[in-house]
């Protein structure tokens, strides 16, 4: 049953961005939707959803920036991640080798 109700919730949400005036093929490509689904949602709950619940132009846009700034500071920590665990890596096979290729100290 929770199911239903959070598709229920998601169908809502792609409607209210569809009324709010971003178009239904951007939306069907976003969320992976044929766009004659989202036109039949937009027919069934254009009733249910009320004009205070649209999101304005404004805030979709601030939102879009807002996620492509997580993006790119998501993508920079997948790069450094990756970058730490290739010299871990490094280290682990240089710690492996009985006579590694640096000079010991003989003091």
């Amino acid at each position: 049953m929770r199911s239903k109700k959070v598709f229920e919730e998601a169908r809502l949400k792609i409607v209210r961005e569809a009324l709010s005036g971003i178009k239904i093929a951007v939306l069907a490509r976003k969320y992976e939707i044929h766009p004659e689904t989202i036109r039949n949602w937009l027919r069934e709950y254009r009733d249910q959803v009320g004009t205070d619940e649209i999101p304005s132009t404004d805030e979709q846009i601030q939102e879009l920036k807002r996620l492509q700034e997580v993006e790119e500071k998501y993508e920079k920590a997948v790069k450094i991640l990756g970058e730490k665990e290739l010299e871990i890596e490094i280290l682990r096979e240089l710690l492996k080798k009985k006579n590694p290729a640096y000079p010991k100290n003989t003091k």
